[in-house]
Protein backbone atom coordinates (compact mmCIF):
# COMPACT_ATOMS: atom_id res chain seq x y z
CA UNK A 1 0.00 0.00 0.00
CA UNK A 2 1.46 3.04 -1.17
CA UNK A 3 1.42 6.26 1.43
CA UNK A 4 0.76 9.80 -0.44
CA UNK A 5 1.21 13.06 1.13
CA UNK A 6 -1.57 15.07 2.25
CA UNK A 7 -2.44 17.62 0.25
CA UNK A 8 -1.41 21.16 1.29
CA UNK A 9 -4.19 22.85 3.38
CA UNK A 10 -5.07 24.75 6.33
CA UNK A 11 -3.88 22.52 8.85
CA UNK A 12 -0.32 22.28 6.53
CA UNK A 13 2.85 24.36 7.98
CA UNK A 14 4.94 25.95 4.72
CA UNK A 15 8.07 25.78 4.19
CA UNK A 16 10.16 28.08 6.31
CA UNK A 17 12.87 28.40 3.35
CA UNK A 18 10.03 29.95 1.37
CA UNK A 19 8.77 32.27 3.93
CA UNK A 20 9.81 36.41 3.40
CA UNK A 21 12.75 36.71 5.68
CA UNK A 22 11.89 39.95 8.21
CA UNK A 23 14.40 43.16 7.18
CA UNK A 24 15.22 42.44 10.69
CA UNK A 25 16.50 39.02 9.94
CA UNK A 26 17.96 40.17 6.71
CA UNK A 27 19.97 43.14 8.25
CA UNK A 28 21.69 41.31 10.87
CA UNK A 29 22.90 38.40 8.27
CA UNK A 30 24.71 41.51 6.40
CA UNK A 31 28.61 40.81 7.54
CA UNK A 32 28.96 44.85 6.93
CA UNK A 33 26.08 45.60 9.98
CA UNK A 34 29.16 45.84 12.64
CA UNK A 35 31.77 47.91 10.59
CA UNK A 36 28.78 50.78 9.79
CA UNK A 37 27.58 50.96 12.95
CA UNK A 38 31.52 51.47 14.14
CA UNK A 39 32.01 54.01 10.63
CA UNK A 40 28.88 56.08 12.00
CA UNK A 41 30.60 56.06 15.54
CA UNK A 42 33.94 57.27 14.58
CA UNK A 43 31.90 59.58 12.34
CA UNK A 44 29.91 61.45 15.19
CA UNK A 45 32.92 61.37 17.58
CA UNK A 46 35.22 63.06 15.59
CA UNK A 47 32.42 65.74 14.40
CA UNK A 48 32.36 66.54 17.89
CA UNK A 49 35.35 66.33 19.24
CA UNK A 50 37.52 67.93 16.35
CA UNK A 51 36.46 71.83 14.56
CA UNK A 52 37.41 71.24 11.45
CA UNK A 53 36.35 67.72 10.47
CA UNK A 54 32.83 68.97 9.19
CA UNK A 55 34.29 70.99 6.90
CA UNK A 56 34.21 70.89 2.87
CA UNK A 57 37.64 70.55 2.63
CA UNK A 58 38.13 67.95 5.08
CA UNK A 59 36.09 65.75 3.23
CA UNK A 60 38.51 65.84 0.11
CA UNK A 61 41.08 64.43 2.59
CA UNK A 62 39.03 62.24 4.30
CA UNK A 63 38.19 60.62 1.35
CA UNK A 64 41.53 60.66 0.08
CA UNK A 65 42.90 58.95 2.81
CA UNK A 66 40.24 56.31 2.94
CA UNK A 67 40.56 55.58 -0.79
CA UNK A 68 44.00 54.86 -0.80
CA UNK A 69 43.87 51.94 1.62
CA UNK A 70 40.11 50.90 0.32
CA UNK A 71 42.07 50.31 -3.51
CA UNK A 72 43.98 47.24 -1.47
CA UNK A 73 41.20 46.50 1.30
CA UNK A 74 38.94 45.19 -1.65
CA UNK A 75 40.79 42.61 -3.37
CA UNK A 76 42.16 41.46 0.09
CA UNK A 77 38.97 41.33 1.79
CA UNK A 78 37.80 38.95 -1.97
CA UNK A 79 40.71 37.03 -0.58
CA UNK A 80 39.90 36.52 2.51
CA UNK A 81 36.33 35.79 2.02
CA UNK A 82 38.07 33.28 -0.41
CA UNK A 83 40.38 31.53 2.56
CA UNK A 84 43.36 33.13 2.47
CA UNK A 85 46.18 35.66 2.84
CA UNK A 86 48.72 38.08 1.01
CA UNK A 87 51.35 39.16 3.08
CA UNK A 88 53.06 40.70 0.24
CA UNK A 89 50.42 43.06 -0.86
CA UNK A 90 52.02 46.30 0.74
CA UNK A 91 55.57 45.56 -0.59
CA UNK A 92 53.53 44.52 -3.81
CA UNK A 93 52.42 48.52 -4.25
CA UNK A 94 55.88 49.69 -3.94
CA UNK A 95 57.00 46.80 -6.66
CA UNK A 96 54.32 48.43 -8.61
CA UNK A 97 55.36 52.10 -9.09
CA UNK A 98 59.36 50.85 -9.45
CA UNK A 99 58.84 49.02 -12.34
CA UNK A 100 56.68 51.43 -14.27
CA UNK A 101 59.35 53.92 -13.45
CA UNK A 102 62.64 52.33 -14.03
CA UNK A 103 61.45 50.41 -17.00
CA UNK A 104 60.43 54.05 -18.63
CA UNK A 105 63.40 55.50 -17.54
CA UNK A 106 65.71 52.59 -18.69
CA UNK A 107 64.52 52.37 -21.87
CA UNK A 108 63.71 55.63 -22.54
CA UNK A 109 60.25 54.68 -23.21
CA UNK A 110 57.02 56.57 -22.96
CA UNK A 111 55.42 56.54 -20.25
CA UNK A 112 52.78 54.10 -20.74
CA UNK A 113 55.31 51.16 -21.80
CA UNK A 114 56.55 50.99 -18.59
CA UNK A 115 53.20 51.20 -16.79
CA UNK A 116 51.81 48.19 -19.45
CA UNK A 117 55.18 46.30 -18.19
CA UNK A 118 54.57 46.83 -14.41
CA UNK A 119 50.52 45.32 -15.23
CA UNK A 120 52.48 42.24 -16.37
CA UNK A 121 54.45 41.92 -13.59
CA UNK A 122 52.17 42.49 -10.50
CA UNK A 123 49.62 39.90 -12.28
CA UNK A 124 52.23 37.58 -12.96
CA UNK A 125 53.48 37.89 -9.04
CA UNK A 126 49.73 37.74 -8.09
CA UNK A 127 49.74 34.42 -10.47
CA UNK A 128 53.09 33.18 -8.70
CA UNK A 129 51.87 33.27 -4.90
CA UNK A 130 48.27 31.58 -6.31
CA UNK A 131 49.72 28.87 -7.96
CA UNK A 132 52.53 28.13 -5.65
CA UNK A 133 49.91 27.91 -2.98
CA UNK A 134 47.39 25.07 -5.11
CA UNK A 135 50.51 23.24 -5.74
CA UNK A 136 51.89 23.16 -2.48
CA UNK A 137 49.18 23.20 -0.41
CA UNK A 138 51.47 25.13 1.76
CA UNK A 139 49.49 28.09 3.93
CA UNK A 140 49.42 31.27 2.75
CA UNK A 141 50.88 32.80 5.35
CA UNK A 142 54.01 31.15 4.56
CA UNK A 143 54.17 31.54 0.81
CA UNK A 144 53.24 35.31 0.81
CA UNK A 145 55.38 35.79 3.70
CA UNK A 146 58.12 34.45 1.41
CA UNK A 147 57.45 36.61 -1.32
CA UNK A 148 57.06 39.85 0.95
CA UNK A 149 60.28 38.97 1.89
CA UNK A 150 61.91 38.83 -1.64
CA UNK A 151 59.74 41.72 -3.00
CA UNK A 152 61.14 43.90 -0.28
CA UNK A 153 65.18 42.63 -1.09
CA UNK A 154 64.11 43.19 -4.57
CA UNK A 155 62.90 46.81 -4.52
CA UNK A 156 65.55 48.01 -2.05
CA UNK A 157 68.47 46.15 -4.28
CA UNK A 158 67.40 46.50 -8.08
CA UNK A 159 67.00 50.36 -6.74
CA UNK A 160 70.68 50.84 -5.59
CA UNK A 161 71.69 48.82 -8.54
CA UNK A 162 70.29 50.79 -11.35
CA UNK A 163 69.43 53.79 -9.93
CA UNK A 164 72.81 54.47 -7.71
CA UNK A 165 69.77 55.25 -4.67
CA UNK A 166 67.05 54.14 -2.63
CA UNK A 167 64.82 56.19 -4.80
CA UNK A 168 64.12 56.62 -8.80
CA UNK A 169 64.63 59.28 -10.92
CA UNK A 170 62.41 61.10 -11.79
CA UNK A 171 60.03 60.72 -15.57
CA UNK A 172 58.04 63.66 -15.16
CA UNK A 173 59.08 65.01 -18.67
CA UNK A 174 58.45 61.47 -20.40
CA UNK A 175 56.09 61.15 -23.15
CA UNK A 176 52.61 59.80 -21.90
CA UNK A 177 53.23 60.96 -18.11
CA UNK A 178 50.52 63.57 -18.35
CA UNK A 179 47.98 61.01 -19.46
CA UNK A 180 48.61 58.63 -17.15
CA UNK A 181 48.60 61.01 -14.35
CA UNK A 182 45.27 62.21 -15.67
CA UNK A 183 43.96 58.87 -14.85
CA UNK A 184 45.93 57.63 -12.14
CA UNK A 185 46.54 60.83 -10.08
CA UNK A 186 44.36 63.81 -11.01
CA UNK A 187 42.17 65.46 -8.98
CA UNK A 188 39.44 68.16 -8.81
CA UNK A 189 37.81 70.93 -6.93
CA UNK A 190 34.14 70.52 -5.76
CA UNK A 191 32.81 73.14 -3.37
CA UNK A 192 35.65 73.88 -1.51
CA UNK A 193 36.83 70.43 -1.29
CA UNK A 194 39.26 68.32 -3.43
CA UNK A 195 38.78 65.12 -4.52
CA UNK A 196 41.10 62.79 -5.74
CA UNK A 197 40.83 60.73 -8.68
CA UNK A 198 41.80 57.46 -6.20
CA UNK A 199 38.31 58.00 -4.99
CA UNK A 200 36.72 56.68 -8.51
CA UNK A 201 39.12 54.06 -8.51
CA UNK A 202 37.74 52.70 -4.88
CA UNK A 203 33.96 53.24 -5.66
CA UNK A 204 34.33 51.31 -8.69
CA UNK A 205 36.15 48.66 -7.66
CA UNK A 206 34.05 48.28 -4.30
CA UNK A 207 31.03 47.89 -7.29
CA UNK A 208 32.59 45.67 -9.20
CA UNK A 209 33.39 43.50 -6.76
CA UNK A 210 29.75 43.26 -5.15
CA UNK A 211 28.65 42.65 -8.64
CA UNK A 212 31.05 39.46 -8.67
CA UNK A 213 30.48 38.09 -4.90
CA UNK A 214 26.92 38.16 -5.60
CA UNK A 215 25.74 38.13 -8.74
CA UNK A 216 28.41 35.84 -10.59
CA UNK A 217 29.34 31.81 -10.33
CA UNK A 218 32.59 33.12 -9.41
CA UNK A 219 31.17 34.62 -6.26
CA UNK A 220 29.48 31.46 -5.27
CA UNK A 221 33.25 29.96 -5.88
CA UNK A 222 34.94 32.25 -3.51
CA UNK A 223 32.36 31.75 -1.05
CA UNK A 224 32.51 27.97 -1.27
CA UNK A 225 36.77 27.43 -1.42
CA UNK A 226 36.84 30.21 1.74
CA UNK A 227 33.76 27.49 3.81
CA UNK A 228 35.32 24.65 2.80
CA UNK A 229 37.72 24.18 -0.12
CA UNK A 230 37.97 20.32 -0.22
CA UNK A 231 33.71 20.04 -0.03
CA UNK A 232 33.44 22.74 -2.85
CA UNK A 233 36.05 20.67 -4.56
CA UNK A 234 33.84 17.82 -4.72
CA UNK A 235 30.61 19.53 -5.95
CA UNK A 236 33.12 20.86 -8.93
CA UNK A 237 34.55 24.09 -7.73
CA UNK A 238 37.82 24.65 -9.25
CA UNK A 239 39.34 25.81 -6.40
CA UNK A 240 42.88 25.83 -7.96
CA UNK A 241 41.47 28.44 -10.05
CA UNK A 242 39.24 30.49 -8.12
CA UNK A 243 42.06 31.21 -5.58
CA UNK A 244 45.12 31.99 -8.48
CA UNK A 245 42.50 34.70 -9.63
CA UNK A 246 41.79 36.10 -6.46
CA UNK A 247 45.70 36.50 -6.26
CA UNK A 248 45.79 38.32 -9.35
CA UNK A 249 43.07 40.57 -8.33
CA UNK A 250 45.32 41.48 -5.51
CA UNK A 251 48.25 42.29 -7.81
CA UNK A 252 45.93 44.18 -10.64
CA UNK A 253 44.73 46.66 -7.70
CA UNK A 254 48.54 46.73 -6.29
CA UNK A 255 49.12 47.70 -9.97
CA UNK A 256 46.56 50.86 -9.70
CA UNK A 257 47.94 51.85 -6.28
CA UNK A 258 51.56 51.40 -7.01
CA UNK A 259 50.53 53.69 -10.79
CA UNK A 260 48.85 56.42 -8.36
CA UNK A 261 52.02 56.72 -6.00
CA UNK A 262 53.99 57.06 -8.69
CA UNK A 263 52.36 59.51 -10.95
CA UNK A 264 51.70 61.81 -7.97
CA UNK A 265 55.08 62.48 -6.54
CA UNK A 266 57.35 61.13 -9.09
CA UNK A 267 60.03 59.70 -7.80
CA UNK A 268 59.42 56.44 -5.66
CA UNK A 269 61.38 55.77 -2.50
CA UNK A 270 61.36 52.06 -2.50
CA UNK A 271 61.55 51.09 0.60
CA UNK A 272 57.68 51.91 1.41
CA UNK A 273 55.13 49.84 1.42
CA UNK A 274 56.30 47.53 4.36
CA UNK A 275 53.59 46.88 7.01
CA UNK A 276 50.61 48.12 4.60
CA UNK A 277 49.10 44.48 4.06
CA UNK A 278 48.41 44.75 7.72
CA UNK A 279 46.35 47.78 7.18
CA UNK A 280 44.39 46.18 4.44
CA UNK A 281 43.88 42.94 6.45
CA UNK A 282 42.64 44.90 9.34
CA UNK A 283 40.59 47.23 7.19
CA UNK A 284 38.50 43.89 5.88
CA UNK A 285 38.28 42.46 9.17
CA UNK A 286 36.82 45.50 10.78
CA UNK A 287 34.09 45.47 7.62
CA UNK A 288 33.17 41.68 8.40
CA UNK A 289 35.25 39.46 6.67
CA UNK A 290 36.18 36.36 9.03
CA UNK A 291 39.42 35.04 9.56
CA UNK A 292 38.71 31.25 8.90
CA UNK A 293 37.19 32.80 5.37
CA UNK A 294 34.04 31.93 3.78
CA UNK A 295 32.18 35.51 5.36
CA UNK A 296 32.58 38.90 4.38
CA UNK A 297 31.84 41.50 1.83
CA UNK A 298 33.36 44.20 -0.46
CA UNK A 299 31.42 46.81 0.89
CA UNK A 300 32.60 46.46 4.66
CA UNK A 301 36.25 46.23 3.12
CA UNK A 302 35.20 49.42 2.00
CA UNK A 303 33.48 50.51 5.05
CA UNK A 304 36.61 49.66 7.22
CA UNK A 305 38.64 51.71 4.73
CA UNK A 306 36.15 54.73 5.93
CA UNK A 307 37.30 53.87 9.20
CA UNK A 308 40.56 54.34 8.99
CA UNK A 309 40.44 57.41 7.03
CA UNK A 310 38.20 59.48 9.51
CA UNK A 311 40.86 58.07 12.23
CA UNK A 312 43.80 59.09 10.99
CA UNK A 313 42.54 62.44 10.01
CA UNK A 314 40.47 62.83 12.60
CA UNK A 315 43.25 62.69 15.04
CA UNK A 316 45.26 65.19 12.99
CA UNK A 317 41.90 67.69 13.00
CA UNK A 318 41.76 67.14 16.67
CA UNK A 319 45.21 68.28 17.25
CA UNK A 320 45.81 65.36 19.04
CA UNK A 321 49.32 63.10 19.21
CA UNK A 322 49.45 61.07 16.11
CA UNK A 323 50.22 58.23 18.03
CA UNK A 324 46.83 57.93 19.45
CA UNK A 325 46.13 56.21 15.80
CA UNK A 326 47.61 52.65 16.69
CA UNK A 327 45.64 52.89 20.16
CA UNK A 328 42.10 53.96 17.95
CA UNK A 329 43.01 51.06 15.17
CA UNK A 330 43.46 48.33 17.85
CA UNK A 331 40.20 49.39 19.53
CA UNK A 332 38.60 49.43 16.84
CA UNK A 333 40.05 45.91 15.41
CA UNK A 334 38.78 44.22 18.59
CA UNK A 335 35.69 46.22 18.64
CA UNK A 336 34.03 45.67 15.14
CA UNK A 337 35.37 41.93 15.56
CA UNK A 338 33.40 41.10 19.21
CA UNK A 339 30.74 43.37 17.31
CA UNK A 340 30.77 41.18 14.11
CA UNK A 341 30.83 37.42 16.15
CA UNK A 342 27.91 39.35 17.95
CA UNK A 343 25.94 39.86 14.86
CA UNK A 344 26.59 36.57 13.48
CA UNK A 345 25.34 34.74 16.24
CA UNK A 346 21.93 36.52 16.78
CA UNK A 347 21.17 36.22 12.60
CA UNK A 348 21.96 32.06 13.34
CA UNK A 349 19.96 32.46 16.56
CA UNK A 350 16.65 33.94 14.40
CA UNK A 351 17.34 31.58 10.99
Amino acid sequence: MTATAPPAGRGTAPDERLLPASPLKKLLTRPELGSVVGAATVFLFFAFVADGFLRAASLGTVLYAASTIGIMAVPVALLMIGGEFDLSAGVLVTTSALVSSMFSYQMTANAWVGVTVSLLVTLAIGFFNGFVLTRTRLPSFIITLGTFLMLTGLNLGLTKLISGTVSTKTIADMEGFASARALFASETTLGGATFKVTILWWLGLVAVATWILLRTRFGNWVFAVGGNAEAARAVGVPVRRTKTLLYMGVGFCAWVSGQHLLFSFDVVQSGEGVGNELTYIIAAVIGGCLITGGYGSAVGAAVGAAIFGMTSKGIVYAEWNPDWFKFFLGAMLLLATLLNAWVRKRAEATS
